[in-house]
C-alpha cells in the first residue's frame, strides 16, 4: 500500500469528519492538496475566481447543510482577499474550516515574496488557529479543527499547512472526534425569566441566531401570547424560517433612531441566541448603545445554548397556549404593472417565490419592501449580510445552491456591492447551480448617499456625489453575467420584470434579470 503523504491524510479526515465539500482558490503552495482531490474522490472540490467568493460559499454552504465546508486559501495574500466574508461567517456564528497554504517550512527563512506572518492575519476572524509543521500530523490538526469549527456555536478554524507538511509521506488519517450539544439551559434561568414575563412589565424577546427556526419561532409565539410580551429579532441573522405557517418577527430597523424607538418603554429585553442591540455606527449626538434607559437585560439563552429548547421550557413556565396563535397567513401580491421600483420588484417577487426557495439577500436599500411582501408566502429560507461587509450575497446563494440542489436559490444583489464577489456568477455557471440573480440597478451606492448626512457630514458637493455614483459609464450587467456563462436579461417595467423573473424561475441552472430601477440617473 502506497504511503500517504500529509495532503491525503488532510483530506481523508476531514472526509471521515463529515467535510466533504472545499470552496477553493489554491496557488503553488497547495498543489498537493489539490492533488490530493482524485485520491479522495468523495471531496467534492468547487472552484473559486476570487478568494472571497470562495470564503462567502463556504458560509451559504454552512448555513444550509449545517455543518461545514472547508475553503481552501493560497498563503497570507489569499486569506486576505478572502477576509470579509470570514468576517461576515464569524458573524453568523457558522462553520468554517479554513485551510491556508504556506512556505515550506524551510523556506520561510528566506522571506520570499508571498511570505508573510498567516496567523496574523487570521486572528481577525478565527477563534481556533494551528500551524501544522509534519505530515504526520495533519490528521489529527483537520479532525481538531472540525471539531471546533462545528462548535456550538459555529467558528472559523484556520489550519495553516506549510507546502513540505502536504508533500512528505507519513500522513496518518485521525479519527472524527465526538460532537459536542447544545448546553441546556438551567430551570432556574427560565423559571426567573418567566417570573419577570408573567410581572406585568413590558417586556420583549429579542430573538437571533438559531431562534429564527420555526420550531423557536412557535415556541416564541405562544409565550408572546401567554404573556403579552413583544418579539423582535435582529436586524440581519443567519438563517430565518418564515412564510406562511410561521410565526413572523419584527425586525430591528437598521437606523439606530428607529431601532431606538422600537426598543423606548421595555422595562426587560431577553436576549435568546442575540447580542443586546448596538447602533451599527457611531453617529455624532446618538447614543451607541440601544437599550432603553431603566430596561433590564437578560439572557435566556447564549450561542453554545440550545435556545429552542429554551423558549419551549419558557412557554410552558408561562403557560403558554399548545399552539401559536400568530402564525402568518398565506397569501401573495398580484403580479406588479407601471415603473419598476424597489416596491413593484418586491411585489414580484412576493407574487413568484417558489416553495422551499432560499433567498440570499444583499438587495440593501432596495429591499425595504421584501420582507412585507413576501411574508405570506410558501415557506422559505431567508440568508442575510450578518457582518456588514458587503459582496455577500452572490457567494452565499452559491454556497447555499451546493449545499441544497434540491432547492431553488434567488440571490437579491444590489449593483455596488455585487462588483466585490461578480465573480461567483461563473462558479454558478461551471457547477451548473440552480440559483437565479435578480440585480438591482440603482447606478449608485445609495446606501452612502444617505448615510453621508446622517453621519454630519456636509450635504455633499459635486467632488462627495461623484464618490458614491456607479455611472458614467453605467455597467451593463447582462453583457457581464452572460461573459461568465450565466443567461441574463435586462427589464425596465415591472411587467417586464415579473415575465423575466418568471421564466428564469422556471428554468433549471443560473440565470440573473438586471432590473433598471425607475427614477434613477
Amino acid at each position: 500500500m502506497t504511503e500517504m503523504n500529509g495532503a491525503q491524510a488532510l483530506i481523508r479526515t476531514l472526509v471521515d469528519c463529515g467535510v466533504d465539500t472545499c470552496f477553493a482558490n489554491p496557488g503553488t503552495s497547495e498543489m498537493h492538496f489539490v492533488a490530493a482531490l482524485d485520491d479522495v474522490p468523495e471531496m467534492r472540490g468547487v472552484l473559486a475566481l476570487f478568494e472571497g467568493v470562495a470564503t462567502g460559499a463556504a458560509d451559504g454552504y454552512a448555513r444550509m447543510a449545517e455543518r461545514p465546508a472547508a475553503t481552501l486559501l493560497h498563503l497570507g495574500p489569499g486569506l486576505g482577499n478572502g477576509l470579509a466574508n470570514l468576517h461576515n461567517a464569524r458573524k453568523a456564528r457558522v462553520p468554517i474550516v479554513n485551510i491556508v497554504g504556506d512556505h515550506a517550512t524551510y523556506h520561510a527563512q528566506y522571506d520570499a515574496q508571498l511570505q508573510s506572518d498567516i496567523a496574523t492575519v487570521a486572528r481577525n476572524v478565527s477563534s481556533w488557529i494551528k500551524t501544522v509543521a509534519r505530515p504526520e500530523d495533519t490528521g489529527e490538526a483537520a479532525a481538531d479543527a472540525v471539531t471546533r469549527a462545528a462548535g456550538p456555536p459555529g467558528e472559523v478554524a484556520t489550519l495553516i499547512c506549510p507546502a513540505d507538511a502536504c508533500w512528505l509521506g507519513g500522513g496518518v488519517v485521525a479519527a472524527p472526534r465526538t460532537a459536542a450539544t447544545r448546553a441546556k439551559v438551567d430551570d432556574e434561568v427560565i423559571e426567573g425569566i418567566a417570573k419577570q414575563l408573567r410581572s406585568g412589565e413590558q417586556s420583549t424577546l429579542f430573538l437571533g441566531g438559531s431562534a429564527f427556526r420555526e420550531r423557536a419561532l412557535a415556541a416564541a409565539g405562544r409565550i408572546a401570547a401567554a404573556t403579552g410580551a413583544v418579539l423582535l429579532g435582529e436586524t440581519f441573522s443567519a438563517r430565518v424560517e418564515r412564510g406562511a405557517g410561521i410565526q413572523p418577527i419584527p425586525k430591528l430597523a437598521y437606523f439606530a433612531e428607529m431601532a431606538a424607538q422600537q426598543l423606548s418603554g421595555f422595562r426587560h429585553l431577553v436576549l435568546v441566541d442575540a447580542k443586546s442591540p448596538v447602533s451599527f455606527f457611531a453617529y455624532p449626538d446618538k447614543p451607541s448603545d440601544l437599550v432603553a434607559s431603566g430596561c433590564e437585560v437578560h439572557t435566556l439563552a447564549a450561542g453554545g445554548d440550545d435556545a429552542v429548547a429554551a423558549l419551549e421550557a419558557l412557554a410552558e413556565a408561562v403557560d403558554a397556549p399548545e399552539t401559536c396563535p400568530t402564525l402568518a397567513p398565506a397569501g401573495r401580491p398580484d403580479r406588479p404593472t407601471g415603473d419598476l421600483t424597489p416596491d413593484t420588484i418586491g411585489q414580484a417577487l412576493g407574487a413568484l417565490l417558489p416553495e422551499n426557495a432560499i433567498v440570499s439577500d444583499e438587495s440593501t436599500t432596495s429591499g425595504l419592501s421584501l420582507g412585507h411582501h413576501t411574508a405570506g408566502c410558501p415557506p422559505h429560507d431567508w440568508l442575510s449580510l450578518t457582518g456588514g461587509a458587503i459582496g455577500q450575497g452572490l457567494p452565499v446563494g452559491t454556497g447555499a445552491a451546493v449545499a441544497c440542489p434540491d432547492r431553488k436559490v434567488l440571490c437579491l444583489q444590489a449593483d455596488g456591492s455585487a462588483l466585490y464577489t461578480i465573480q461567483a456568477l461563473w462558479t454558478q455557471a461551471r457547477e451548473g447551480l440552480d440559483v437565479t440573480t435578480v440585480l438591482f440597478n440603482n447606478r449608485s451606492y445609495a446606501i452612502l448617499n444617505i448615510e453621508l448626512g446622517r453621519v454630519g457630514a456636509k450635504a455633499g458637493g459635486p467632488k462627495a456625489r461623484e464618490m458614491l455614483d456607479l455611472s458614467r459609464p453605467d455597467m451593463d450587467f447582462v453583457s457581464i453575467a452572460q461573459g461568465f456563462g450565466v443567461q441574463a436579461s435586462r427589464a425596465t417595467t415591472a411587467e417586464e420584470f415579473t415575465t423575466h423573473l418568471e421564466r428564469a424561475l422556471a428554468e433549471p441552472g443560473p440565470a440573473l434579470v438586471e432590473a433598471m430601477i425607475s427614477g434613477i440617473g
